[in-house]
């Protein structure tokens, strides 16, 4: 009985240590390079946050609202845009990254900084073309379940289809 216990012990051994080894790449970006460190996605909630405004002065003036991120964790990376919605009393709506934005990848080293900016065309009070937006919320690429949201008291926004709203992606900070 002894003789069967020992291959028998070393094929579950066997089965065991190759279960981890998968070639499925399923989980994406994120599973793949979770023992990576610069590979890693950026959380939200190791970020500084920063927010700035030139905001319109009048309906169809431009304004813009930049978003600075600073890593208080250890190295991660950004790849793609960052995830935008205004939020209004009833209605949300996502912005588009700027027209022929290209996504990037961007790596945060400890205390590495980013931005980011919204751009946006004031709209008219009351329009139909305006949305009345008291919220901003944002998320970043790979920790799209976290959320940060910013108080909106920038006017109205014009959502006629000429004006739409837009955000950059991910600039450079610093030196």
């Amino acid at each position: 009985m002894r003789t069967y216990l020992l291959p028998l012990a070393a094929a579950l051994a066997a089965t065991v240590l190759l279960t981890g080894c998968s070639d499925d790449t399923s989980g994406g970006d994120d599973v793949k390079n979770a023992d990576r460190p610069s590979d890693s996605a950026c959380p939200l909630g190791d970020m500084g946050v920063e927010v700035g405004a030139a905001a319109a002065p009048a309906a169809g003036d431009t304004g813009t609202v930049t978003v600075t991120l600073t890593n208080k964790g250890e190295q991660c990376t950004l790849k793609g845009f960052p995830g935008v919605d205004l939020l209004a009393d009833d209605k949300t709506t996502s912005i588009s990254p700027v027209e022929g934005a290209k996504a990037q990848s961007l790596t945060l080293g400890k205390g590495g900084t980013t931005s980011f900016t919204l751009t946006y065309v004031r709209g008219e009070a009351g329009s139909a073309d305006s949305l009345d937006v008291h919220k901003a919320s944002f998320t970043l690429p790979g920790d799209t379940r976290t959320a940060h949201e910013l108080k909106w008291s920038y006017g109205e926004v014009s959502w006629a289809s000429d004006e739409k709203a837009s955000v950059s992606g991910f600039e450079t900070s610093g030196d």
